[in-house]
């Protein structure tokens, strides 16, 4: 299988400033993580996957790396549940200015949405929104897929659904897990962002662009809505399907993940949003502080971010993305100077374990350049 690899140098001021995707000069190398990505694709049986890597500290440059063949470091291409990293910000923004309050509860903003069936908005705050304790069932799991491969995830062919239509969806179902409890669903951010319609009149992708991606400069980021084609540049997205073979899903609709896993972005782009968020330059202490309380969700996830601790003591933070055709992670230290994103270019996730593994290379191995 091909192989291509290339260091990406730039000037510190870059790491440091940069708020861009940027075009940066390449030659050959090889770092920890490298070696990983022969593995990402054999044992993920992924057609490619890339990395970049960011180290905001005096003698670090930014580190592209690739294996096999269709992905390019400027291309753009679907994050997945990423998006929830981003409709979180917009959130605590919203609650830092006084235009909500975390413990209001769902009822207030979006009265008689969620009712019935044993679920009550009254009930749910957007706290247990945003740390996915509300129980409530995720729409996802009832989406008809493409493929039986893609149970939880919608499939190419799978009708789009209005914010509404997915509520409907999920509350048509009893809670899957009690109130309090954590249970992953993509439900919550599909109504956290009909909140943030409610209380600012604009769509969660308007303030997200206005409050984040431009701001950042994030020129690779955007939010489609109806667009069912990549902004260029892009690579080509795969679903590999129950007989083994490989079906191009580069063309989809996304807004069946709204909210929840609309995003399309590049690698520097997350890099540098991971960046900014965990530096504290897009919340005030005490909204960073709370985006990253796990206790609500026993240690692993605070609102719309992951945490991860690896072997060697360092705790990761970021978010894992998933929707057909596409597979990303983004993992940064707790004050954002080291920031690591990979993707793949399918939407089967490689083994969790090979996947810490990667990201032990990156964070734990001892830096050779």
């Amino acid at each position: 299988m091909p192989i291509s690899r290339a260091l990406l140098v730039a000037p510190l001021v870059l790491c440091l400033l940069a708020l861009g995707s940027t075009s940066l000069p390449s030659e050959p190398h090889l770092t920890p993580a490298s070696s990983y990505l022969p593995r990402l694709v054999v044992e993920g049986r992924a057609p490619a996957a890339a990395f970049l890597a960011r180290h905001n500290t005096p003698g670090h440059s930014g580190l592209y790396d690739s294996e096999g063949t269709g992905i390019r470091v400027a291309d753009r291409f679907r994050a997945g549940s990423i998006t929830k990293s981003f409709v979180a910000t917009v959130v605590l923004q919203l609650a830092a200015e006084g235009a909500l309050r975390l413990d209001d509860s769902v009822e207030e903003h979006l009265p008689g949405v969620v009712r019935g069936h044993g679920n009550s908005g009254a009930l749910i705050t957007l706290r247990a929104l945003l740390t996915h304790t509300s129980g409530l069932y995720d729409y996802t799991a009832a989406l008809p897929a493409a493929d039986p491969a893609l149970t939880g995830v919608a499939g190419p062919s799978a009708q789009p659904l209005s914010p509404a239509a997915a509520v409907r969806t999920a509350v048509a179902h009893p809670p899957a897990a009690a109130r309090g409890s954590y249970a992953y669903s993509s439900t919550n951010y599909v109504l956290l962002g009909m909140v943030v319609q409610r209380v600012t009149g604009h769509t969660y992708g308007t303030e997200i662009r206005r409050r984040i991606i431009v701001p950042l400069r994030l020129t690779g980021t955007s939010l489609p809505g109806a667009r069912t084609t990549l902004p260029l540049p892009h690579s080509r997205a795969y679903h590999r399907a129950g007989d083994g073979t490989l079906r191009d899903v580069t063309s989809l609709d996304p807004r069946v993940g709204g909210a929840a896993g609309e995003l399309v972005s590049t690698l520097d782009d997350l890099d540098h949003f991971y960046a900014a968020l965990l530096g504290g330059r897009l919340l005030a202490p005490a909204q960073l502080s709370a985006l990253l309380d796990t206790r609500a969700a026993g240690g692993s996830y605070g609102m719309g971010i992951h945490s991860q601790k690896l072997s060697c003591g360092t705790t990761v933070w970021g978010h894992r993305g998933r929707i057909t055709g596409s597979y990303v992670r983004s993992a940064a230290t707790r004050d954002g100077r080291h920031v690591f994103t990979f993707r793949v270019n399918t939407d089967t996730p490689p083994a969790r374990s090979l996947e810490t593994a990667l990201l032990e290379a990156e964070f734990c191995a001892r830096r050779l350049f």
